[in-house]
């Protein structure tokens, strides 16, 4: 049977997203996603929890975030987990675990020229996330 690395997200960026381009100009962001889950413990106690993720993304997607995304956008990802590894300058071994994404949905009001009132994101989008072919554990420029 074949596994299913699916991972779904709405949050708000930490961070404008980093953009760089690679050989054959190549884009590619990245940059910090905040999930926020809010519950009530065992006393009624309102509580946040606020959980951390680094979003990459490629090509296309990677040039509507760099034309579009700021610190503090809500968006919807879409993607895959996906764990690279590497040495450090002193030898030791590092891990991170990063979603690759292969949909975006900015979820932001947006202001209308032609009215007054603000409607739903409506800028989406999809595909062109995929990492270029070669070997995974390769690491990213940032």
């Amino acid at each position: 049977m074949r596994g299913v690395n699916r991972v779904m997200l709405i949050g708000n960026l930490g961070k404008d997203p980093d953009v760089q381009h690679l050989e054959g100009n190549i884009a590619v962001a990245k940059f910090p996603l905040a999930t926020t889950e809010t519950f009530k413990d065992r006393s009624g106690k309102l509580v946040s929890q606020t959980e951390w993720h680094t979003v990459v993304l490629w090509r296309g997607l990677a040039e509507l975030a760099q034309k579009y995304l700021h610190k503090s956008s809500l968006v919807y990802i879409e993607g895959r987990l996906r764990t690279r590894s590497w040495d450090d300058k002193d030898g030791n071994r590092k891990f991170a675990t990063e979603v690759v994404g292969d949909n975006l949905i900015m979820l932001d009001k947006r202001m209308d020229s032609n009215s007054s009132s603000s409607e739903g994101g409506g800028i989406e989008g999809m595909g062109g996330g995929d990492m270029p072919m070669g070997d995974p554990s390769e690491s990213l420029p940032f």
